[in-house]
């Protein structure tokens, strides 16, 4: 496993921490070719690093493109969209000048066509992406990446650049960035926050098949350096 992690003592530490990695990809990213590309998780865990993020006036956010990890296949309306929840805590004060890329693309079904309209925006962001911030559940799912999805298998090995799945503990359909994607990354993050998960992390650091905890998939990767940042 291609993994370090660092421990903080508190969530706001945990913050802290991760924006100012964050913005020195950012920074690179816009050094070396004039742009760059953040991509983030939705759910609870990063509201508060969003907002630690989204204050920081140490890089040109006019030059960032913000997407997603994965989505729910709702509007941006919906609470339960990751977009409203970037929108809201994150692209505000001087991220509000930051460009979004969405992973919905209309429609209540991630039809075939909604997918090609999607990854038609992802394929035309410039890659590596800078960073990458993944989450997880205490199911072991990371992305969409869910026990039981009836894409799993592309997601962990298909082309992508984003597929749609289905899964039993996911709710909506999804729509998720496949992990080829995930993984062409300059900076690689898992941010975690709680006892719980920590277990949940310990769980799957254990030998056991990636379809029972895809996160696996992540932790067991060696092609790029995963930074895994915890706080209780």
């Amino acid at each position: 496993m291609s993994a370090t992690r660092r421990n903080f003592g508190t969530k706001e530490d945990l913050a802290l921490a991760l924006a100012e990695a964050i913005v020195g990809h950012l920074n690179d990213g816009i050094e070396a070719r004039g742009q760059a590309v953040l991509a983030v998780s939705g759910g609870s865990t990063p509201a508060r690093f969003f907002q630690v993020l989204g204050r920081s006036r140490q890089l040109d956010w006019s030059r960032v493109t913000v997407t997603l990890v994965d989505e729910r296949w709702v509007p941006e309306t919906s609470s339960r969209s990751n977009a409203g929840l970037v929108n809201e805590k994150l692209l505000q004060g001087p991220a509000a000048t930051a460009h979004f890329v969405p992973l919905w693309s209309g429609g209540d079904e991630p039809t075939e066509a909604a997918i090609a309209r999607t990854n038609m925006a992802i394929n035309a962001l410039p890659t590596p992406f800078d960073a990458v911030i993944l989450g997880m559940g205490n199911d072991g799912h990371t992305a969409s990446f869910f026990p039981g999805g009836d894409s799993l298998a592309a997601a962990l090995t298909g082309e992508g650049p984003a597929i749609a799945i289905r899964a039993p503990g996911a709710g909506e359909p999804r729509v998720t960035l496949v992990l080829r994607r995930l993984l062409d990354a300059a900076g690689l993050y898992l941010h975690i926050e709680g006892e719980e998960k920590l277990a949940t992390l310990e769980r799957a650091s254990e030998d056991g098949p990636v379809e029972d905890m895809p996160i696996r998939a992540v932790l067991r990767q060696t092609q790029t350096p995963l930074n895994i940042f915890w706080s209780p």
